[in-house]
């Protein structure tokens, strides 16, 4: 457990927050008085939720970002410093997904995703640091996903960014201790955003209806009680949550059950090599 804090009057960076979570979040945070620096790559979408936020008396500053660019982050604690006169907490919720199996994808697409699910992260994430041990009961706020407890067929460069988050959280959380930053990690599951329509390439045979998922509000309010209450990690919905107990305690049955859909989406192709086997290669005898 970390440290319990208010939001109101709290100083927050929010990556992403054009849109989905890192939106619902930035309305939230502010209705309960916090004071928000927004960013996103995405300027018309940001000053479209700066405007509605002020126009209910919210404070927010919006800087348009990419996290991947380091004259962009630099921008961003210059930008804290200058508004606000440092930042209390940082919220890495900015991330982007692709779906096909692995095999089928192109490095460049994995290295894509790393570049901003993770690097992205970890980068804003040093580059704050000076600010935040300076801050009024700082903490970090990782936004990764029960893909980071559990890999997903068909998602596994999505997976493997998540994974890496998980890890790079868990071992700073310890480093941080002596400083008094908390690192909390929250991990959605399917969410009602625009996340699918935004992937970078989507070739999964099975797509995940995302409708069906819990809110980016309920998502948002998630979010802000566990920065209160400093909870170290929270899981969100009922089924991500069974998954994430089923991985942790019957993994094998986890294994057997993905196994299985994927050999049963693939089944013409499998029994068509069983029918027809590939010839091994002859590469000859050794002189």
């Amino acid at each position: 457990m970390g440290h319990r804090r208010t939001i109101t009057g709290s100083r927050i960076l929010i990556t992403g927050a054009s849109q989905g979570i890192g939106k619902a979040l930035a309305e939230a945070a502010a209705a309960r008085g916090a004071k928000v620096l927004a960013c996103a790559r995405k300027v018309e979408l940001l000053n479209d939720v700066a405007q509605q936020i002020r126009a209910k008396g919210g404070v927010i500053e919006v800087v348009q970002a990419d996290i991947t660019s380091p004259d962009d982050r630099q921008r961003l604690v210059e930008t804290a410093e200058k508004v606000f006169g440092g930042l209390d907490i940082l919220v890495n919720n900015a991330g982007i997904g692709a779906t096909g199996h692995f095999a089928d994808c192109s490095a460049e697409r994995l290295r894509e995703i790393m570049e901003v699910n993770f690097f992205g992260l970890t980068e804003t994430t040093r580059v704050f640091l000076p600010l935040l041990k300076k801050g009024n009961q700082p903490a970090i706020v990782n936004i990764s996903s029960i893909a980071g407890k559990r890999g997903i067929p068909a998602r596994s460069e999505y997976s493997a960014s998540k994974f890496a988050v998980q890890g790079f959280s868990e071992a700073l959380r310890a480093e941080l201790a002596k400083d008094g930053v908390d690192v909390l990690v929250v991990c959605p599951g399917l969410t009602q955003t625009n996340f699918s329509q935004n992937m970078i390439e989507q070739k999964a045979l099975v797509k995940l209806d995302h409708m069906r998922g819990m809110s980016a509000e309920d998502v948002a309010w998630h979010t802000l009680k566990t920065i209160e209450k400093g909870y170290n990690e929270t899981c969100l919905t009922l089924r991500g949550k069974l998954m994430v107990l089923v991985s942790r305690f019957l993994p094998w049955v986890a294994d057997i059950v993905v196994r299985r859909k994927v050999r049963g989406l693939f089944k013409d192709e499998i029994e068509a090599r069983q029918k027809n086997p590939v010839e091994p290669i002859d590469h000859g005898r050794p002189a």
